[in-house]
Formats: C-alpha cells, structure tokens, sequence
C-alpha cells in the first residue's frame, strides 16, 4: 500500500517565497507606472516576507537599531505613503531607506555578483566599475 507522506515546508521558505512575490510585485508595479495597487501588495509582501525569514523578533531588531532609526523611518514612512496613495513619493522615500538600511550587505553582493561569470564581466566595463567600487566600499557592517 502506497502512503504519501507530505513534505512540511519551513517558515524561512515561505519567507523566501513572500519576498520573492514581493519584489517581483513592487517591480511590476514601477513597470506600469508606478501602480499603487502592486507596489502596496509588494511591499507588504516584502516585509512579511522578511519576518518569515529572519523571525519577529530579529526583524525588530534589525530595523529598529538606535543607529537605523533615520533609515527605517524613510523605508517604512515610504510603505506607509505608498499604503495612502502616493506611490512615487512613497517609493523615492523607501528607495533611499532601502540602501541606508543595507547598505552593509553591498560589498557582500558586489563582491558575489562579480564572480558569476556574465555579471561579473559586465561590472568590470570601465563606466561601471568604478561606480561599483564606490557601492562596494562600503565599511559600515549591519
């Protein structure tokens, strides 16, 4: 007698699932013209999305650090903006507390996407490097 047993899926998958929709929603979404509607669902699929993945309480943590204050008010002021009805104002505000609150995980991705074979030739093109060297510098650790 056959007998399926179901795979249980872990919350870090489902994570990676929602913030996977999520970028691909707030992409779409800036692809027609800034779209309130998909930029409102991709990011609130991006943030709990990163909840999953990281848990509640990390994900607290991490945004609330006395040192990301300033960035996690444009990124969730821009959420909030973008929630009311103002999508381009609301993305340029989450944008620019995007790359505030990562900024110390760039030189971790510049350094990986240079060693994937196409992407790492495209970046060493001589316009693009150095603004790549400028992004990759970055000292400040998360």
């Amino acid at each position: 007698m056959f007998c399926y047993m179901p795979k249980f899926v872990s919350f870090s998958e489902i994570g990676m699932g929602l913030t996977g929709f999520g970028v691909f929603f707030l992409f779409f979404g800036m692809i027609l013209f800034f779209d309130k509607a998909l930029l409102a669902i991709g990011n609130v699929l991006f943030v709990a999305g990163l909840s999953f993945v990281i848990g509640l309480e990390r994900t607290f943590r991490f945004f609330f650090q006395k040192h990301k204050m300033k960035a996690t008010g444009f990124f969730l002021g821009g959420v909030l903006i973008v929630l009311i009805g103002w999508p381009l104002i609301g993305m340029i505000l989450e944008i620019y507390g995007f790359f505030l609150l990562f900024r110390g995980f760039f030189p971790v991705v510049v350094g990986f996407i240079r060693r994937v074979p196409v992407l790492g030739y495209l970046l060493n093109l001589p316009g693009i490097s150095s603004l790549v060297d400028k992004v990759g510098e970055s000292n400040n650790m998360v």
